[in-house]
């Protein structure tokens, strides 16, 4: 079990974060980036998974800067909720969230090298810290909403991407992500027969399947460029 503490990004203002530690010496650190649902009991699990395999874990709370203390569920209200929160960060004055990504980063690098990996929306603030942040070794996003239109398509990373997506995802059609991946030749992309949000097992979309699956991908990778 992990616990809160608070980070500090560049513009002062403190961005809580729950830290899971391995159980011994670490073999590397890990961002997790949360859904539009908060650092809720899932996304905890989600980094208490990286601590036990190794890692040092950090997910920052990324909706803090427009409403402290998110911890949601998977209700329809939730959703609607979540949806209006992810609009309030993007609207967000430049740099916004990406230096609470940045102050997790730094953080995370307390285990040595470091990797972030996201889901749903945080699977496109992942792409984007892969593109615009420092300090990292890899990024994994999570079929993440939005990583396919033009405009991210159009960024370059700066580490190396392995990319998870459903071929029943609703909101990220697979002509976008056929798009993805030719604009993208160096990012690694896996399809899944699965639904969005097939690694949550509090949502309807999961597929334990593909979550295995995609998460044994993710460790793999992380243990190729983190170690």
């Amino acid at each position: 079990m992990g616990s809160f503490i608070d980070l500090k990004a560049a513009d002062g203002q403190a961005i809580p974060a729950y830290v899971a530690q391995p159980a011994g010496q670490p073999r590397g650190g890990v961002v997790v980036i949360q859904e539009i649902f908060g650092v809720n009991s899932h996304i905890r699990s989600v980094a208490d998974g990286y601590a036990a395999a190794g890692y040092l874990a950090v997910a920052p709370s990324t909706f803090h800067r427009v409403k402290p203390g998110v911890d949601l569920g998977y209700q329809p209200d939730d959703m609607t909720a979540g949806m209006a929160l992810k609009a309030a960060v993007e609207a967000l004055p430049a740099p916004g969230v990406m230096q609470d990504l940045q102050a997790a980063i730094g953080h995370a690098a307390q285990g040595g090298k470091v990797g972030i990996v996201g889901y749903c929306y945080g699977g496109l603030l992942t792409w984007r810290a892969a593109c615009m942040l420092n300090g990292l070794s890899a990024a994994v996003p999570y079929y993440g909403g939005g990583v396919t239109t033009p405009d991210e398509i159009a960024r370059q990373p700066k580490v190396p991407v392995l990319a998870h997506f459903g071929d029943q995802d609703h909101w990220i059609p697979l002509d976008s992500v056929e798009a993805f991946k030719k604009a993208h030749p160096e990012v690694e992309v896996h399809v899944y027969h699965a639904n969005h949000g097939f690694n949550c097992d509090q949502r309807g979309s999961y597929n334990a399947e593909a979550a295995t699956l995609a998460r044994q991908r993710t460790l793999d990778f992380f243990a190729k460029h983190l170690g």
